[in-house]
């Protein structure tokens, strides 16, 4: 028997986000116009054996909750249980991520070092765009070297407004418009 996804959707001042749980895990929490929604939502489905279904849970609920949160500068930190579906090496750079606090942004050159190898930068940059828990897996902390803002599910504005909000721990004040183009899978 297949395993179901259960998708809600979030209009947020960052765009719309899809959410995705499946039994007590949330295992997507993303932008729903992203340019690559249908490799990861394809992604997700093979390896966690599951197809997705329009319907609410406890689990998206909640988060939904955290995700307004944190948009509106009430929260930090997000206590949704998570499951991840990638790679080993991405699975790594996800955890890496995951341990970037608020505030705070880190090179993907770090990162590549954390994961133990710093010539895989690169690499290091596809798994971060790879990520399909935006925001709890917080990639928009991973900037370029040089302090340039580098690539960003959301956008570079989206990612903007994201490190504006955590820079002086409040809500941003500007709304950024949600430009990605992509049509979701589902």
């Amino acid at each position: 028997m297949t395993k179901t996804i259960k998708v809600t959707y979030l209009q947020t001042v960052i765009g719309e986000l899809v959410l995705g749980a499946l039994g007590d895990d949330l295992c997507l929490l993303d932008y729903r116009y992203r340019k690559t929604r249908e490799s990861v939502d394809l992604r997700l489905q093979l390896r966690l054996k599951a197809e997705f279904a329009e319907r609410p849970s406890d689990v998206t609920a909640a988060a939904q909750r955290q995700v307004e949160e944190y948009l509106a500068g009430q929260r930090r930190e997000f206590t949704i249980p998570y499951l991840t579906a990638g790679t080993a090496f991405q699975q790594d750079v996800w955890e890496q991520i995951a341990l970037v606090p608020y505030g705070q942004t880190i090179s993907y050159l770090e990162l590549a070092t954390r994961v133990g190898n710093p010539k895989a930068v690169r690499a290091a940059a596809s798994a971060t765009g790879a990520n399909a828990l935006a925001l709890l897996l917080p990639c928009h902390r991973i900037i370029g070297s040089g302090g340039s803002l580098g690539g960003y599910a959301g956008g570079l504005e989206t990612k903007r407004h994201l490190l504006r909000l955590e820079g002086r721990g409040g809500a941003a004040e500007e709304s950024p418009a949600c430009t990605q183009s992509a049509q979701p899978l589902f």
